[in-house]
């Protein structure tokens, strides 16, 4: 009797637990941004949604191509419900007209996939207070004039952060699928 207990106890705490072991890191402070298609976005219109976050700017000859080109494989491996947010670490070349054409070279879905823009101080506060993703726009280089995270983000639907994921790394992405899949 106390053996089929136990294994019951162990099956409602594993049913239970699905999401347990995707840690909580924090939660994305308010924003109101704009939208490419020049709509205002605020935190509270994601709330109930799980989507990733990358920040990224249209002219850099860097990372940005391949964290983009890998946030397009992430729109055709995930649940269409789930969402993507680009953020332009540049607002002020990135304008909602550059952000739409950028958008286009990835095929981005304009009702998954948002590309915000707003204020250089607001995004910069965004990204290292709230996502905790430095940016540096002093010591770039040619090919990187803006340093940045070129990690992913996953946000639950609570507007928590659940996980870091290195956009290089095939097994991260995978983790990031996987991770998406327990929440």
């Amino acid at each position: 009797m106390k053996s089929i207990l136990l294994l019951v106890l162990i099956g409602i705490a594993a049913g239970c637990s699905v999401s347990s072991n995707v840690p909580v890191y924090s939660t994305v402070p308010d924003f109101s941004l704009t939208e490419r298609s020049n709509r205002p976005i605020t935190r509270k219109d994601l709330e109930g949604k799980v989507w990733v976050a990358d920040f990224i700017f249209t002219y850099c000859s860097g990372i940005c191509p391949t964290m983009s080109a890998n946030m397009e494989k992430l729109q055709a491996r995930l649940s269409k419900d789930v969402m993507l947010v680009s953020f332009t670490v540049d607002p002020k070349n990135d304008t909602p007209a550059v952000l739409t054409e950028y958008a286009r070279r990835y095929n981005a879905d304009p009702e998954r996939w948002l590309f915000l823009t707003g204020d250089v101080e607001g995004i910069q506060k965004l990204s290292m207070d709230g996502f905790k993703l430095a940016i540096d726009t002093e010591s770039g280089t040619e090919v990187e004039p803006i340093t940045h995270s070129s990690r992913f983000v996953l946000v639950d639907r609570e507007g928590r952060i659940r996980g870091y994921y290195g956009t290089e790394d095939a097994d991260a992405l995978d983790r990031l699928v996987a991770d998406v899949s327990k929440l």
